[in-house]
């Protein structure tokens, strides 16, 4: 038996990735290697186009606990700089702030619903490929046994065993020069101020709350996150002189003394736990030289390592999985146009190089230095400029990617992220986000007469079509052709029988042989 996909690793990436490949028609097994799910903390939040994604996927309520849409970011910052979004009148930063342990539980409970098979205790440990497939060998509770696969996508982290059997290099950097502190812990409460969002420190001043605030011997961050224990952070440069000795509450009071030049009391976290106390010293910065072999994929780290600053890692990962569940589905299915499976890599690698030059760029304007003050000092008078946050905003967020769609002077939209339209339908008011839940193909015909829906009549049961008129007296297009992953293949502002023809073209190129 050859199954459909084998995907080695059950976090966020993995299973996202497993639930598109479910609403497509694909058939997933995933591997975890540990024998029940992490509740290790790791990252704290989603920030950027992802939250939107999770929207158009009906997973976003799950997550907030509202059944209000996402909403901008009224603030962010970049390089511990403090963006004002606020100012923006296309703000594309939304902000989830849900623990990854949460992530993954929501995700994993939405794969099981979809029928996905999640084996914990079940670890890919070697994998070789011929024309037909891929033989996975797993370590499992009883012992190896091989799997045969169609395809096999490492969604196993920066120490990913797909990559290193398939012998994809890793080129990067690796560097020891800093040392990072996160730890759960209260300051003393009458320093907090929520209502004006401020940590007033006697003898230092005042701290935003939750921003990177950054000192010429360190940096330092103090987060209160809802319905969390707090958490609280420094990094220093150099190398560490307790690194062999277990991280305390006491060594970070060491820390932030020396990081703002005052004593911080610090009272343990509430209850059970599991607790952060954790201490990390340097940091990689690295991109795989490919993210295919042949019949296997990589996402999310196993392709991209890079630092944490700004929070772009699941942004970014969640968004390899949606871009590539849809076109692997369509393989498997047998409707693939020649080339779909090469795009995977030619749209997010790039995407994934400009995630490494911001992270690198924040982490250089957050370094000690004269140099760096100077620096800081520019950036500072230049984020008060609408143009430079908004490019900043984009960039951060995601919202700057234009895929290459092969239509030549093509409408504005067109291999860009589908904007968030609310439409009438015979059924009542609905945004689009609504309409996306299917994970399908979409043409949405603003059209009065609905030609557009009528020409795709024989693609019905690859493209979701939806008449509707605009709730905006200006709607951006007057039809949008949706890929699954939410980005606008096709676009027309007023369509003639010139944009038939163009539109049909492009559910070609895209959705079927």
């Amino acid at each position: 038996m050859i199954n459909d996909v084998v995907i080695a690793g059950a976090g966020p990436n993995g299973l996202m990735l497993a639930c598109e490949l479910s609403l497509a028609g694909a058939h997933p097994i995933v591997l975890e290697r540990l024998p029940e799910p992490s509740r290790e903390p790791r990252a704290n939040g989603l920030v950027g186009q992802v939250v939107r994604m999770l929207d158009r996927r009906g997973l976003y309520e799950r997550l907030s606990g509202s059944k209000e849409p996402p909403q901008p970011a009224p603030g962010y910052v970049f390089g511990a700089l403090g963006l004002d979004l606020a100012m923006l009148e296309d703000n594309p930063v939304s902000l989830l702030p849900v623990p990854q342990a949460r992530i993954t539980q929501v995700l994993a409970e939405r794969a099981v619903e979809l029928g996905v098979e999640i084996r914990h205790g079940h670890e890919l440990a070697d994998l070789d490929q011929d024309d037909d497939a891929v033989t996975a060998t797993v370590a499992g509770p009883d012992g190896s046994y091989r799997i045969r696969t169609r395809y096999l996508v490492g969604a196993d982290g920066g120490h990913s065993v797909t990559r290193k059997r398939c012998g994809i290099d890793f080129p990067g950097v690796t560097k020891d020069d800093t040392v990072s502190r996160t730890v759960n812990a209260h300051p003393p409460a009458a320093w907090v101020d929520p209502a004006a969002g401020t940590l007033d420190v006697p003898g230092y001043g005042v701290i935003p709350l939750i921003m990177h605030h950054r000192t010429e011997r360190g940096m330092f961050a103090f987060a209160p996150l809802p319905g969390r224990e707090p958490l609280v952070t420094t990094m220093e440069w150099g190398e560490p002189e307790d690194g062999d000795r277990p991280m305390s509450l006491e060594e970070m009071r060491e820390s932030i003394r020396r990081v703002l030049g005052v004593d911080m009391p610090l009272s343990p976290p509430n209850g059970d736990g599991p607790h952060l106390l954790r201490r990390l010293t340097g940091g990689n910065t690295r991109l795989a030289e490919r993210f295919r072999d042949r019949r296997v994929f990589l996402v999310g780290d196993a392709a991209h390592v890079h630092s944490a600053i700004g929070g772009p890692g699941l942004n970014l990962g969640l968004q390899d999985t949606v871009n590539l569940g849809w076109k692997l589905a369509a393989e498997i299915l047998g409707h693939a146009p020649p080339g779909l499976l090469d795009t995977y890599e030619t749209e997010r690698r790039p995407v994934a190089e400009r995630v490494v030059m911001h992270t690198q760029a924040q982490s250089a304007l957050i370094a000690p230095g004269g140099e760096v003050t100077a620096l800081r000092e520019l950036f500072t008078e230049l984020l008060r400029d609408r143009s430079t946050v908004q490019r900043i905003a984009d960039l951060m967020a995601g919202a700057d990617i234009r895929y290459d769609m092969g239509v030549p002077d093509a409408h504005p939209l067109v291999g860009r992220w589908a904007p968030d339209l609310v439409v009438r339908t015979d059924t009542g008011t609905v945004r689009l986000a609504e309409l996306t839940r299917t994970a399908r193909p979409l043409l949405l015909d603003l059209t009065e007469d609905a030609s557009l829906v009528r020409a795709l009549s024989p693609w019905g049961d690859r493209v979701d079509l939806v008449t509707a008129r605009p709730h905006d007296p200006e709607p951006p297009a007057a039809a949008l052709l949706l890929r699954p992953d939410g980005y606008v293949a096709w676009a027309s502002s007023r369509p003639d029988d010139t944009d038939v023809e163009s539109l049909q073209v492009a559910v070609r190129r895209w959705f079927t042989l």
